[in-house]
């Protein structure tokens, strides 16, 4: 925005229009956009929000959308037939994840939140009720980002009063929005230990380990020497099915 700033004061004021700092203005304009999205998509993740590491798909989709984007805005700049086309797919496709992502996030937060309620776990509520509130704004703040760039990119004219206006619009927002995440993804408290969940986004199912045990009548077992038994360990003699199911009620 500086650089944009001081580009169009010296050709409207002193006449003079740098070749190097309208370059300027033009890549940093197009690495803004793309690190926007691109952070964007990270969020709806839960990187490092739900998971301190993204699983290879995910991080392959986001790559792919953020060079697309990159590829996209470098056509579009460069008034490139029919890449307003493909730059409004692209946008398409990355509010989509993004939305997307953020409902399955959401519903599995609300799900954890019902569970610790039944459960009456008291110790990891603030955490997840603040992981929820975290992404609920987010999707709000996502709505309004896509009203602004509809809004931005539905233009009758091309005059520069009007585009200096879009591009002023379209900056300040995308700012506002990052200054609105970061105030609202602050850890108010040390002691929230937001990371309870896995590292590793996995999709391996959870199983019981198994119970093994042996069967046998009481003159057998009054005979037997229980130093050594271990409940539950493959290879290993355990208690016989009523004392089992005795500590398993317990």
């Amino acid at each position: 925005m500086g650089l944009s700033f001081l580009f169009w004061y010296s050709c409207m004021h002193l006449q003079t229009c740098s070749l190097w700092m309208s370059f300027g203005v033009y890549v940093t304009g197009i690495l803004f956009q793309t690190t926007s999205f691109v952070s964007f998509m990270l969020i709806s993740h839960g990187y490092c929000i739900m998971c301190e590491r993204l699983s290879i798909r995910e991080r392959r989709t986001t790559a792919c959308l953020g060079c697309l984007i990159y590829l996209s805005l470098i056509g579009y700049k460069a008034a490139v037939p029919y890449f307003t086309v493909f730059l409004l797919i692209n946008y398409f496709m990355s509010f989509y994840i993004i939305f997307r992502r953020t409902s399955q996030n959401l519903l599995l937060l609300r799900e954890q939140l019902n569970f610790i309620e039944e459960e009456d776990i008291h110790s990891l509520h603030g955490a997840l009720n603040t992981k929820y509130t975290m992404f609920k704004r987010f999707q709000g703040t996502m709505q309004v980002a896509l009203v602004a760039f509809i809004m931005v990119y539905m233009r009758a004219d091309d005059t520069p009063d009007n585009y200096w206006f879009r591009v002023l619009v379209r900056e300040w927002v995308q700012f506002c929005i990052f200054m609105y995440i970061g105030w609202n993804f602050r850890i108010p408290e040390a002691s929230l230990h937001l990371p309870v969940v896995p590292l590793m986004k996995s999709t391996w199912e959870i199983a019981m380990p198994p119970i093994y045990s042996v069967e046998m009548d009481a003159a057998d077992f009054k005979g037997l020497v229980s130093d050594h038994w271990h409940v539950g360990v493959v290879g290993t003699t355990v208690l016989p099915k009523p004392l089992i199911l005795a500590a398993l009620l317990h």
